[in-house]
């Protein structure tokens, strides 16, 4: 599949017309002067539904993003997430008691705290009354910690607040890529519960007898998909050249991402980031991954996974990161009768999945149209797009495909294209790529970001849409609460 996309998508005009959109420097300068002339006119339609109760994005909150292996890498990921849970509590004023449920996301698990979500709300003070869970689903977990608690009675689950289960569900999650767990090998691990279960003397001399220096080797955690055995990087570069993306493409878009990142970070915009005062260091209070460069330092990476010929590099690929976030949604009645604003409604969102071999990265562009669709709204009716960034080159291929009707009709059952964002709505407050992208708290972080976005940049309309592992996907439509 991925040479008849790359001959197809190369003999159509698609790739010329898409480099004049995405393949000059001068987007860059251009979005740094980005303000609310952007955001469309708003509309009079509400997507409120009949008999439906309206749920509400109170706040959210999240640590600084950090480089794994820097300041956060003596502690565990329990103690982010209490941290994010803290600073949620203490931005809202919530009483610990007043929450109905909570629940967290995470990939790659410790285990020693299996349900991250209940030793992170233990720790953080809330009521050992109040229930809760852990889910994953690679880097959309948080995503579905929060449509856990916000599913309308129009989708297969019912959820927690719109059956009248909860009023009040915090929603987050939390990666901890400086410790991951590494396991002996599947031989030795063998080898130590026999141990623990031989009777004799004898028996046991004759098991550690029988251990070899191969034995001793360990297993890390799984960097390729299981289904495949191929890691997302190698996938990416596959990807962005099935989509003719060139490593120019990828290089302007990362620097994009960090610069654009960067002006937010300086002008006060992150303000989901809350300080964390690092036990036996100092306080942090801002990411640590944005490095804004010049395409000339970018140009000098050699490609990080398909060598010497492919084009993701270090450079526009998301990094390691340790991070955690958290948000409080609860129902619109209930929100008001506390003294809350809201800062948005969560609407409508869809989950999509495709083949994790050459579709792997292409999640919103499967889950766009959809959640559009089940909205009722179009592109041009959203004033706020954010994408999770996981390469240059997946951020690329996911808008060329977009805009392809080629790919819309002979992958999608689609009679035209989607249609690509316009890049002035388009992570205007960097990304992945620069912010970093701790799995399973990416999907908060994007849904704080646009409903902090509507209210700066005084659009109604705001959309979230994300990849993860196993080739699925995210989307889903914010609304802004009325100011």
């Amino acid at each position: 599949m991925a040479s008849m996309l790359l001959t197809s998508l190369r003999s159509s005009p698609l790739t010329s017309v898409q480099a004049a959109q995405f393949g000059k420097a001068s987007w860059v300068s251009a979005e740094l002067n980005n303000t609310s002339r952007y955001a469309m006119s708003k509309s009079k339609k509400t997507l409120a539904k009949p008999g439906v109760k309206n749920i509400v994005l109170v706040d959210g909150v999240r640590t600084p993003f950090l480089q794994s292996g820097t300041i956060y890498a003596d502690l565990m990921p329990h103690d982010l997430a209490r941290a994010a849970l803290q600073g949620l509590l203490n931005r809202t004023g919530l009483p610990k008691d007043a929450v109905d449920y909570i629940v967290y996301g995470t990939v790659i698990q410790e285990v020693k705290t299996s349900n991250v979500a209940r030793e992170a709300a233990l720790g953080a003070g809330f009521s050992d009354k109040t229930p809760a869970h852990t889910v994953t689903m690679a880097c959309i977990s948080s995503n579905q910690a929060m449509t856990t608690g916000t599913d309308t009675p129009f989708g297969d689950a019912v959820g927690l607040i719109a059956a009248g289960q909860c009023d009040a569900v915090v929603a987050g999650g939390v990666e901890f890529m400086s410790d991951v767990p590494i396991r002996h090998s599947r031989r030795m691990r063998k080898t130590m519960l026999s141990l623990n279960k031989a009777k004799t003397l004898g028996a046991r001399l004759s098991l550690l007898g029988s251990i070899r220096l191969a034995h001793l080797a360990p297993e890390l955690p799984a960097v390729a998909e299981f289904s495949t055995a191929e890691t997302m990087g190698h996938s990416a570069d596959r990807l962005a050249a099935a989509f003719g993306v060139s490593r120019l493409e990828q290089d302007e878009f990362a620097l994009r991402s960090h610069t654009l990142a960067k002006k937010a970070q300086d002008s006060g915009l992150l303000s989901d980031v809350i300080s964390f005062k690092v036990p036996g260091k100092d306080i942090v209070s801002k990411d640590n991954g944005i490095r804004p460069s010049t395409m000339e330092q970018m140009a000098k990476l050699k490609p990080a996974f398909i060598k010497p010929h492919g084009t993701v590099t270090a450079a526009n690929s998301s990094f390691l990161t340790d991070g955690a976030s958290a948000v409080l949604i609860m129902s619109e009645e209930k929100a008001l009768a506390m003294g809350y604003k809201p800062k948005a409604y969560l609407r409508d969102f869809v989950y999509v999945s495709q083949d994790p071999k050459d579709q792997l990265l292409l999640g919103p562009t499967y889950a766009t149209p959809k959640v559009l669709e089940k909205s009722g709204l179009t592109l041009n009716d959203i004033d706020v797009f954010e994408f999770h960034e996981a390469f240059a080159g997946q951020i690329m291929a996911n808008l060329k495909a977009m805009e392809s009707d080629w790919f819309a009709q002979t992958y999608m059952g689609r009679k035209t294209k989607v249609g690509a964002p316009p890049m002035e709505k388009f992570n205007s407050w960097g990304g992945s790529l620069s912010l970093g992208h701790p799995f399973a708290a990416t999907g908060c972080r994007l849904v704080t970001t646009v409903a902090h976005r509507l209210q700066k940049e005084g659009g109604q309309y705001g959309l979230v849409a994300a990849c993860a592992a196993g080739g699925q996907g995210h989307a889903m439509v914010i609304e802004a609460y009325p100011q």
